[in-house]
Parts: C-alpha cells; structure tokens; sequence
C-alpha cells in the first residue's frame, strides 16, 4: 500500500484546521489542540503554514493579567478555499450551449469564450513576434501545470511555429465534447495575434496537441469558418482535419453551424 507523502499528510491535516475554523470563526491554540487531539507544538506547525500560505491570519487579544493571548481566524483567501469545485458546473455549463437550437448563437457563443479566456491572460503575455507570444502563452500553461512548449517550425514550412501541449487543460470534457478545442483555439489565436490552427490532437490519438501558428499573417483576425464548433451533431472523429492550417473559406462543412 503507497504511504501518503509528507506533502499529503500536511495538506490534509491544515484541512482540518481550516475546517475548524470555517465552523468556529476564531479559536486558541488550546481550543484547536482540544479539538483536534494533538499537541499545542503541531498546532503552532500547521498555523505557521497556513499563515504563511495566507489563508490564517492571527489576531492578538489583550488580557488583564499575563502575556497576550493570541487568535486565529481564516482570511479571505481562506474563507474561499473550499468551494472550489467547478468541474461539474464546467459540464453542465457546456451541455447548456451544446443545446442551443440557433447555430449562429452558438457560433457567437464559442466566439466569445475563447475571446474572454484570452482577455483574462493577454495582461500576463509577452513578446514582439508570433512565437514570442506563444512561448509566453506555453510558460502561462506551465505555470498551471500544463506540460507545454514551442517547436521550431517544421522542415519546409515557413514562418509555423507550433505551441505543443503534452496536456490537455480540460481532459474529462475533451473527451466528452471535443469542441472545447476550439474555444483553446481561439483563445491561443487571440493571444498569438496571428491565425492558429490545431494541426494534431491527442484525441486522435497524437503524441500532444500541436497548435500551428501562421506567423506569416501576425495581426490578421482569422474568421470563425476556422474553427469546427457546436454542431447539431457529434464532433466528427478527427479534429486534426477540420483544423488544418489555412483553411480555405470555401470549405462550409468546417464551419461553426
């Protein structure tokens, strides 16, 4: 049997404290040692860490006699850790634009996701060219634990730089609806500033999900035939075809619709 790790033991043992705390608002290391059956000095430990985490803060109450005793409380930052569960919001959310009858409702929709995910990273991205922008856009992911990085453009092709994801942000609803690759898409072609397409997808079965950058055409705003979308159908199986680079427009049967 794999014994928790020393990381894993404290992250569920400051659990408690912050549990605790949720409930009690404010408490003394004698009410948190009471409480929680342990000693004052493993208190004092796991407060230390959240304090310096930023989720307890310590307050210090005067008394008539004596030293100082001492209080603590979650942060706001606290207050917010445990309600942290999107995931199934994510889903249903998701389902929720999947039904939308219109299909230029649902094109706008997706437009606009992909847009406002880019609007809420573009402060964080740096760089004068298009691959300089991506690489950027990779060290955002990695910061978030997305394994990712930029390859040289392939031998032959001009002016394609590729943000490799090793991956997926959103594994569980990928494989339920593949057309969250195309609000990913959009988002990296918003902070590119140059025409992206998914030219690989680890969903057909590719090592990583490559994203093919037209560095060529930096500042053209690619139109949303580009990009596949929220069909009245299923996704079709592979999304390596329908985001090839350079699409032509003449292709109707990749638009969003």
């Amino acid at each position: 049997m794999t014994q928790p790790t020393t990381m894993e033991s404290n992250r569920s043992t400051d659990a408690a404290v912050v549990e605790l705390l949720r409930v009690e608002q404010s408490l003394g290391i004698a009410d948190l040692s009471t409480a929680l059956g342990v000693t004052a000095t493993a208190v004092r430990q796991r407060l230390d860490r959240l304090m310096k985490a930023g989720l307890v803060e310590r307050s210090t109450i005067a008394r008539p006699r004596g030293r100082p005793a001492h209080a603590y409380r979650l942060t706001p930052a606290g207050r917010k850790s445990g309600g942290d569960n999107f995931r199934d919001l994510a889903f249903v959310l998701w389902r929720e634009i999947r039904g939308v009858r219109e299909p230029a409702v649902r094109q706008g929709l997706l437009a606009r996701i992909g847009s406002a995910m880019a609007d809420m990273y573009r402060p964080q991205i740096r760089g004068e060219t298009v691959a300089d922008r991506l690489e950027s856009v990779a060290g955002l992911m990695r910061s978030r634990s997305i394994a990712c990085g930029v390859e040289p453009a392939a031998s032959g092709a001009r002016n394609l730089p590729v943000l490799a994801s090793y991956a997926c942000p959103y594994p569980e609803l990928a494989e339920e609806d593949r057309t969250i690759c195309a609000a990913e898409r959009l988002m990296i072609q918003e902070l590119a500033g140059a025409p992206v397409a998914l030219s690989e997808c680890r969903l057909d079965g590719a090592g990583c999900c490559r994203f093919t950058a037209d560095a060529s055409r930096s500042g053209e705003a690619a139109g949303l035939e580009t990009a596949p979308g929220l069909e009245n159908e299923p996704v079709a199986a592979s999304n390596a075809e329908r985001f090839h680079p350079l699409h032509s427009p003449a292709r109707a049967s990749e638009r969003v619709v």
